[in-house]
Parts: C-alpha cells; structure tokens; sequence
C-alpha cells in the first residue's frame, strides 16, 4: 500500500478558486515526482469548499539513486564566467569537472550524484514547501502565523504508505483525520488508505469530487423541474459555481411572486443567477416560470422549507428593487438621458462617456462613407444607416438609468429594451442590446449588421483611445479587456466575410481624439497587435499555425497588408496547400534548395541552356518558365499561384532524382545553382517557405 493522501481542510475556498488550485495541486506533485524520478503516475484531485485533496497510488517507498549533470561554460570561455560558475556552485577549481565535446565546443560539467533516500522522507520536506509556495489568485494571513491561504487553514491530512507525513506547517502537525460536513458529520474521521477517502466523506455527507457534485445538483434540479411540467435552464457556469458553494447539495425549488413576472426576463434571470445563484427554469413553451431552484448544503427535518421560504423572501426583496427601476426608467426617454453621460468618466484621459458616445458616432459615420448600407457576406440585409445612426447615438445611455446602475451586468440589454419602447421599433433596441457582444471567444457576434458597425465602432474607438494614451495589456493583465475587443473585431470581419482597410480604421478613430493625445507610432503598434491576435485566432479557431501566417504577412502585397479576411484566407490557402502531397514534396524540395545555396550561393544570374547535360534540367528549366504566378488583386489570383506550384512538384522531383548539382565542372555546377535559385524566388513571390517550420 504505496498511496499519497494530501488534503488540506480550510475554511470555505471561493468556488472560482477551487478547479484551478486543483490543478495547480497536481502540476506541483507531479513535477515533484518527476523531479525525484517518478513519472507516469495517475494523480487524482479533489476540490470542494472546505479542502483541497490529492490522490496518487503505487509510488515507490524509496527513492532511487539519480545523477544530474549541469552544463557550464566552455573551457576557453573568459576567466570571469568560469569563476562565476565555480562560484555558483560552491566549487573553488575546476579540477573533478569532465569535459564534454559538442559542435558548438567543449564544456565543463558538473556531474552529481543524489543518492537514493526513503520517499516518505522526501515528502515530508516537500509539503511544506508545497503549503508555502501555493499561488492562490488572493492570499491572507491569521492569528499569529506567517502562513499565507486562501482561508485559515485548519487541518492537515498527509499519508504516505499508510504513514502519516512528519511534517507540519504554521503549528498544524500533519495527521490521519479529515472532517466530515461542517452542520451534519463535523467530527474528524480517520482515513487510512486512498481508496477509503471518498467513501468515507461521503458517509459524513460530503462529496469531494466536484464533477459528482455537479451531476447531483442536475439530476436532483430536474427531477424537481419534472415534476412541475418545467425545464431547466441550461447554464453550465452556474452548474459548476453552485457546485463549488455546497459540499453536500440539496436542490430545492421556490416562488417567484407572480407581481414581478412582466419585468423583462433578463432582469429576473439575472438578478437569481448572479446575485442569488438560483437555477432559472422553463415551462414547456419556453416562458420563464415562476420558479427557481437554490442549492442548499443540509438537509432538513422539514425538507427544506424554513431555507426556501428564506430564499423566496431575500428574492422578493432584490426583484421589488428591480420592479421599481423597471417601472422609474421607463418614465424618461432614452435619448433625454444622453446630457447624463457627461458626468460619466470613460476614463480619466479619454474623457466622458458622452464623449466616447460622439466618437463612436464619428466612426459609424466613416464605416458608411466606405460603403452605403454597409454589408455582411453573412446577412441577408445591409444596415440600414437611419437604424446604425440612432443606435451609435443611444448605445450608452442606459448606463444612467437606475436599473443599469443597481444591475450593472444589463448593460446593453436594458438599452435595447428602453430604446424599442421610445421608439417602437426593435431594430434600433437590437443593434444596442448586440453592440457589446462578443463577450468572449464563445459568444455570438452580433446577430444583425447595425449591430456589428456599432460594436465594430465602439471597440475599435476603445483601442485607439488605450494605445493613444500607452496603457496596453501586459502578460496577464487586461484590465480593460482590449485584447477581447480587438479579437471581437476580428471575429465580426473574419465570420461575415467582410473586407476592411484595417489601417484606415484605427487611423480614423485616433483622429476622434483630441490632438493633445497624438502618439506617432500608436497606430503601428496598434495594427501589429491586430496581427499577433489574428493569429491566435487562426490557430484556435481554424487550427492555422502562427508560422504560416507569417510567410503569408511577409509576401502579401500592400492592398492585403491590413485586411483581416483576407489575409486569413490567404493562410487558410497555404494551409490547405502545404497539406497537400504536392505542397509537402515542394516544400522538402525548397528546403533542400535552401541548404544547397547556402553552403553554395548561386554567382551567376542567367541560365545557360547550352550547359544543360540532362533532360532533367531542361524539362525543369521549362518547367520554371511555363510558371504563371499572377500579381495578386484577389484572393482567387493567390489560390491560383500555389496551384500553378503544385505543377512544379513532378519536374522538381525529376530533377533531384536525375541531377547532381554540385557537379565537379564549375560552369555546370554554378548553372545548376542558378536552376534552383529560380525555384526559390518563385516559390518565394507566393509565401515566405522559409519561416514555415
């Protein structure tokens, strides 16, 4: 019995927290037992709020004897560098040191050898560390400890081989107990082996395994939604942030007051899904019944009852607040509200809101002096410049309202809402509730083409304003979601098959902006930026590798440089290619031309025919001269020229098979690297090869 247990009981770990510390647990131990030597062990975790667990089965009792090698300079290296070396590692010469030969030279290094040395002992020196290194996204510190947790840590449960771990961290001795439920089994439990952990805390009512949780919360859900004739709102999100709130879940199904059901279903829905974490339901017509359901952690002597009349009063309480703003906004004009963005910051260097509003009006403005009842490839029906112009102009103003303010996660929805009742057309409200999609990589882009000339507006006016005024996203912070904007921008253009000078764009809205503003290099690193995510987004979405959109940037002529479809095209072509028998031969065949003119350049220009010894070489002469590569004003003429190549793959072939180019008469051989030098300069005027890896 070689198992690991490692569970670490705190108080209750935010539920957003817990599948990430989950996996940063496992990566930890794994790397941990990689590093002793042990790899291909099955690790399981377990998350739920009051502990963090690990399960490894079958590890080895002792650890067996591993030498490392570490790499120093080379021994011709300055004096100073190998002092550094010795110095770094405690050494004072480099007598004992080997040398090893390699091309680039020869090397010190230092061989070291770790003998072998009981696991359980390994781990208790590990634990620790692991406890005190933990990265949890926020982090606190209690009592009189240095112990940095997500929450008060207050047991340690650390076996090995049915051992407990000699260790301890901030005062808290490792042991053999976890707890069971916080109100129902609160006493400790002893675990001895791996196998009887979640059994065992599932008997002191506690499921441990977070994707169980998940799967009795839904099935328990239905089978309430069932039994009234309803349907349960699919919401996997809220599935999984309920599972992470109860360690044993209870489904139990309330009231909502019928008084409240003519408030617009998104209020009501999102007040129950983000404010109370309440499942929605439907009935068979797909309305929005009058019911919920909330998770309860215990289970009751009166079923539940005392919690749901709880949970139905604490609904009441916020859907009377969003009854009053849904009663109060409507009383005010949408378009009365626009002097009230003025007193709204966009941001301190960008101005108000009001002032964003005027430029996203500017843009829109510029979108349809490019083009009248500006089209999707997509869509049925071009926007209508009378419907995109009332939108642009009323996008934000339901950020003053009162139910926008207290709800702000309506945003867009309850414009569109506003703006259908002023005006009592829902074109208008739909291009406003659209323009903030998409949300994320999973998000619908907008569903109608007014909708996407303000979205398009709207995002692009809040780049050019962050790369005016040098506040980028760094790493992992992107505080403004400018990276979601540009790909939301990217996604409209890519999925509606809509050409668009990217760089007149981003020109255009930097000129909204006051010139106190002006930033000569903003538009450059702007587009640039438009580029690398485009290649994020080829690569996820349509599996493009970055390398291939580069050796098609790199030849693109300057009418493609900035148009995002098209370029995309354009790699989608030279992937489809490069996949191709033909294409994979020729690219092996530019490779090996490459190799060839590098060790030997081609000094002459001009081919001689008269020096041809061959068939091979006058069949791929003519070959190389019958090319058609057309200049490129379409994305057909592109397709066409890596077709046009693909002929050349037979008398390539040819040529190798029957040719040797490095030929021992000078005439002939430099001839011959001329030959080939003009397949590189074709292939070259269609996509850089030489990037493609």
């Amino acid at each position: 019995m070689t198992d690991l247990i490692l569970e670490f009981y705190s108080e209750e770990i935010p539920s957003g927290m817990q599948a990430p510390a989950a996996a940063d647990l496992q990566k930890k131990v794994a790397d941990f037992l990689k590093s002793n030597g042990i790899e291909d062990v099955a690790l399981e975790t377990f998350c739920a709020p009051q502990r963090l667990a690990l399960l490894g089965r079958n590890l080895p009792v002792e650890l067996a004897e591993q030498r490392e090698e570490k790499k120093g300079p080379r021994v011709d290296a300055p004096e100073k560098a190998i002092e550094g070396f010795l110095k770094a590692n405690g050494l004072t010469s480099t007598d004992g040191l080997s040398v090893r030969e390699d091309p680039k030279g020869s090397f010190y290094i230092i061989e070291e050898v770790i003998p072998g040395r009981n696991f359980s002992a390994a781990l208790d020196d590990f634990v620790p560390e692991l406890l005190r290194g933990f990265n949890w996204p926020k982090s606190m510190r209690w009592g009189d400890g240095t112990l940095r947790w997500v929450r008060p840590l207050r047991a340690l449960l650390c076996m090995f081989n049915g051992k407990v771990l000699s260790c301890a961290v901030d005062g808290i001795e490792a042991g053999s107990t976890t707890f069971g439920h916080r109100f129902m089994a609160p006493d400790a439990l002893k675990i001895d082996k791996a196998d009887d952990y979640l059994s065992k805390l599932e008997q002191a009512y506690v499921i441990a395994d977070k994707a169980k949780r998940e799967a009795v919360i839904l099935e328990k859900a239905e089978d309430l939604a069932t039994a009234e004739d309803l349907v349960l709102v699919d919401d996997a999100g809220l599935l999984a942030e309920v599972a992470g709130l109860v360690e044993w879940p209870v489904p139990l199904m309330g009231r909502i007051d019928d008084a409240f059901m003519d408030v617009p279903e998104e209020v009501l829905v999102s007040v129950m899904r983000t404010h109370q974490k309440y499942l929605a339901l439907r009935d068979k017509s797909g309305q929005l019944a009058p019911r919920f359901i909330t998770i309860a952690n215990i289970e009751t002597a009166d079923n539940g009852a005392k919690i749901i009349a709880g949970n139905e009063r604490v609904l009441r309480a916020r859907l009377s607040d969003a009854r009053f703003f849904w009663d109060e906004d409507r009383k005010t004009d949408l378009s009365a509200r626009k002097p009230d963005l003025d007193k709204v910051t966009f941001h301190a260097k960008l101005g108000t809101v009001s002032d964003k509003t005027d430029r996203i009006e500017k843009l829109v403005a510029y979108l349809a002096d490019i083009e009248s009842g500006f089209s999707f490839e997509d869509l049925s029906q071009n926007a209508s410049s009378e419907v995109t112009n009332q939108a642009a102009a009323l996008c934000k103003a339901d950020l003053v309202t009162g139910m926008v303010y207290e709800f702000p996660e309506l945003q867009g929805i309850m414009g569109g809402y506003y703006a259908a009742l002023q005006l009592g057309d829902d074109k208008v409200g739909n291009a406003i509730r659209d323009h903030y999609k998409p949300l994320g990589p999973n998000d619908a882009i907008p569903a109608t083409s007014e909708g996407r000339l303000v979205a398009m507006a709207d995002k692009m006016d809040t780049l050019a304003g962050f790369w005016l005024i040098d506040e980028l996203p760094t790493g992992s912070k992107d505080p403004y979601a400018l990276r979601r904007a540009s790909l939301g921008i990217i996604r409209m253009l890519i999925e509606g098959g809509r050409r668009l000078n990217l760089d007149g764009f981003i020109n255009a809205a930097m000129q909204n902006y006051p010139a106190s503003l002006e930033n000569s290099s903003a538009a450059e690193k702007l587009r640039l930026f438009y580029i690398e995510r485009l290649k994020i987004y080829l690569r996820d979405k349509k599996d493009i590798r970055p390398d291939i959109v580069d050796s098609v940037l790199a030849v693109s002529v300057q009418a493609y440089r900035d148009d995002i479809y098209v370029l995309s095209l354009m790699a989608e072509a030279l992937k489809k290619f490069l996949a191709s028998e033909n294409g994979t031969n020729l690219l092996a065949a530019y490779r090996r031309v490459r190799g060839i003119l590098k060790k030997s350049p081609a000094d002459i220009a001009r081919i001689d025919e008269s020096l041809f010894v061959s068939d091979a070489e006058k069949v791929f002469f003519a070959a190389l001269n019958s090319l058609q590569m057309a200049e490129i004003v379409s994305v057909d003429d592109y397709t066409n020229n890596l077709e046009s190549l693909a002929a050349l793959r037979e008398p390539v072939d040819i040529f190798f098979d029957h040719v040797l180019v490095q030929d021992e008469n000078e005439k002939i051989r430099q001839n011959r690297l001329a030959l080939i030098n003009k397949l590189i300069i074709a292939m070259d005027s269609a996509a850089d090869f030489s990037l493609i890896e």
